[in-house]
């Protein structure tokens, strides 16, 4: 559904039901085959009453719980499911038989552009030099370092191709090396439900530890006595983060002392280490409120102490360095400023301003080193990193030259250097990883992604940053790319991806596998629109709770800008969004269906009543505050208005193409498949409806390096189906 981080930096790179024949070709002359008959799912009337209204649910008995799906007999709902599932599968792959070989042709194109025997860059950290690689033909990495030298032996970590043999989904999550260096701690999924459980490695002799802790975040953090590790437990229910235990090594972890219990649903809670690696750190955090505790990383039996106690819309992040802790917060400041306090006297009251607050300018971020201070910031829309010396002297922002792009702070664990390691990529520039000098101002790049292709240059496509108006005069930014030699005049295919929730910013990016659609003549646009939060803390702050709407219309908005300027038709605009991008799919089909002629739906939350009245789903209780409690009748009327489960109707939609996974924690499996199945009931087109349903993995897709891309190949042959594209 809904993860706030989801950030992801993640959710930018991820991207309901009729019988009848997809869209033939504008050009096909030929008589359409007929299509089989689409699944049909069972009606079995739930009446649910609140606040005097009756919304009435064909489809609530695909609702299954974590044990109905996990036992090794399903029961006849279970096996019901199941069966609703698979009608609907095999129903997808019969429509999309004849796309088969295009989608191998995707797939293919998509993995060929890939470096097959690729490499992170190095990182130092403790005198070693830490890095992942990956072999030809292979699914999973290599996590390895080497001591001192990069010339020196290769230490191989983790081979986790060997230890994902015989499953159909493994993930492996916060690794953590202890502070001698010896050991390893990690998480391990084997079910995509984002539940890990962690081991320790001793990672002289190879041996792993009998110390095994599930049902945990995946993460650990160790104290520095080496033998002390803290790691943050999720409710085995609703999948929130919710307690810190304390874990020493060689014993059972049924004897972990409980540190801290985050008691209020609404927040969740996770464990750190300062960079400085003095301090431990707790971190309490909801929507708009967070609250920090720390104690000395070298007495992990000590005394935690809160750094400022949560107040509602006090949001803060700490950073420690020398004798003061550094926060960046809000308090009177909705785009966050940066203050310092002693580490001897924390709250609020001491906080001493380093940055003021700007109206013009978002405070993302810090990064802090001995001499330097650098600072990630959003200036109109557009990521900026600036260099402030700690003695005073000149400060400066970094340069970059696109249109619309990213730049980053990437991995700096080092304190005591000149060198700043930051990332950037645009719509047209392959990401790229730089070591900046910040005395000297010298950059160095160390690595850009490569393109496998002898055919690829950056120099064959153009970027363009435009504004759309929104209704109310707002000005919304499009990041564009599109192959060189595009001509305004309607006839593009052009796919609009957007997301609008939690304050995620979608920024401009690099995309090999979008080069699939580039070169076969599509547009891609990437709409930032309210509910991000690219423009500013208000930005997000106008596109949430009662202002929700503001997401959709942003985004229909956009989309009449481009046909009103010829960059593409409804004829052949294509729409894309997953996760909340995905109920912002469901609301615009609501909305303006007329205005697409494919539109993909991935992981949707698209039954938001429903999901947001019961706290027993994970991350519900975490998300009031982003877009209302129901229980409260006001934002149970203006959420029921937009919830694009209760907003189908009997009239015409696009073709669509709908996908989940069983496993999802994050929007549950039966949202999709109850939305699908309502759309089958009550809409009045032939156009083509699929659910494609997973049955190994959860919200992030498949766990290998190449397999997830199957699913993007479904995706891209489906518009191209559309667009009458075979090859």
């Amino acid at each position: 559904m809904k993860n706030k981080f989801l950030y992801f930096v993640f959710a930018a790179l991820i991207f309901a039901a009729g019988c009848g024949d997809p869209a033939p070709p504008a050009d096909d002359t030929k008589a359409s085959k007929p299509m089989p008959e689409a699944p049909v799912a069972k009606m079995q009337p739930e009446e649910m009453t609140i606040h005097g209204d009756t919304r009435v649910d064909n489809y609530f008995w695909m609702r299954l719980s974590d044990d109905q799906k996990k036992a090794d007999t399903p029961d006849a709902q279970t096996q019901d499911v199941l069966d609703y599932l698979n009608a609907e599968n095999a129903y997808k792959d019969t429509v999309l038989k004849d796309t088969e070989g295009l989608q191998q042709k995707l797939f293919d194109e998509i993995v060929g552009r890939i470096k097959q025997d690729d490499q992170s860059v190095p990182v130092k950290v403790d005198g070693y030099w830490y890095y992942t690689r990956y072999e030809e033909g292979q699914e999973y990495p290599y996590h390895c370092r080497k001591k001192e030298s990069l010339e020196g032996e290769e230490e191989v970590m983790m081979n986790v191709n060997e230890m994902a043999e015989g499953y159909a989904y493994y993930a492996v999550g916060g690794r953590s090396v202890s502070p001698d260096n010896k050991l390893l701690a990690f998480g391990v999924d084997t079910v995509s439900r984002r539940q890990y459980t962690v081991h320790i490695k001793n990672l002289e002799t190879g041996e792993i530890f009998d110390d095994i802790i599930p049902e945990t975040t995946g993460g650990a953090t160790w104290a520095n006595d080496n033998k002390t590790l803290f790691y943050t437990k999720k409710d085995p229910v609703t999948l929130r983060s919710y307690r810190v235990y304390k874990h020493v090594i060689g014993t059972d972890a049924s004897e972990d002392e409980l540190v801290f219990e985050e008691a209020d649903e609404t927040f969740s809670c996770y464990v750190w280490k300062s960079k400085s690696k003095d301090y431990l750190m707790i971190g309490s955090y909801a929507t708009l409120s967070s609250e920090v505790r720390f104690v000395d990383a070298n007495n992990p039996n000590g005394e935690w102490q809160i750094i400022q106690p949560r107040e509602r819309n006090l949001e803060y992040s700490v950073a420690h360095y020398g004798n003061d802790f550094y926060i960046v917060h809000n308090q009177d400041a909705k785009n966050f400023k940066l203050s310092k306090t002693s580490v001897n006297n924390t709250g609020k009251d001491n906080w001493e301003t380093v940055i003021e607050h700007r109206d013009n300018v978002l405070l993302e971020g810090i990064e802090i080193f001995k001499n330097f201070l650098v600072v990630d910031e959003r200036i109109e829309g557009l990521t900026n990193l600036r260099v402030m010396p700690w003695d005073g002297g000149d400060e400066h922002y970094l340069e970059f030259q696109d249109p619309a792009y990213t730049a980053y702070i990437a991995g700096n664990p080092e304190f005591d250097t000149e060198v700043l390691r930051y990332g950037y990529s645009s719509m047209t520039t392959p990401n790229s990883t730089y070591d900046y000098d910040m005395t000297s101002k010298e950059r160095t790049l160390l690595k850009q992604q490569e393109v496998m292709d002898p055919n690829f240059s950056s120099d064959n496509y153009a970027s363009e940053r435009i504004m759309a108006t929104a209704a109310d005069g707002t000005k919304v930014p499009m990041s564009i790319v599109y192959r060189k030699g595009m001509q305004k005049d309607g006839s593009n295919p052009l796919l609009l991806y957007a997301y609008g929730s939690y304050g995620a910013s979608m920024d401009p990016y690099f995309s090999s596998v979008r080069l699939s659609l580039l070169d076969r003549g599509f547009v891609y646009v990437i709409a930032h629109i309210r509910g991000g939060q690219e423009m500013g803390r208000q930005w997000y702050e106008d596109g949430k709770l009662l202002k929700k709407k503001n997401t959709f219309t942003d985004y229909v908005d956009c989309a009449d800008h481009l046909i009103a300027e010829g960059y593409t038709s409804a004829d052949h605009l294509y729409a894309m969004g997953g996760s909340a991008g995905g109920l912002l799919m469901g609301a615009v089909v609501n909305m303006r269906p007329e205005l697409f002629n494919g539109v993909v739906a991935a992981v949707p939350f698209v039954d938001v009543i429903s999901t947001m009245l019961d706290e027993s789903i994970p991350l519900t209780t975490g998300e009031f505050d982003e877009w209302g409690n129901p229980k409260d009748e006001e934002y149970y009327h203006y959420i029921k208005s937009y919830s694009p489960y209760d907003q189908v109707e009997a009239k015409d939609y696009p073709n669509m193409l709908v996908t989940t996974g069983y496993w999802d924690s994050q929007v549950q499996y039966w949202e999709p498949a109850k939305w699908v199945a309502k759309l089958r009931e009550v809409k009045t087109d032939d156009n083509t409806l699929l659910l494609h349903c997973n049955m190994d993995v959860g919200h992030g897709g498949a766990s290998g390096r190449f397999e997830r891309f199957k699913e993007t190949a479904m995706e891209y042959a489906f518009f191209m189906m559309l667009e009458g594209i075979e090859e």
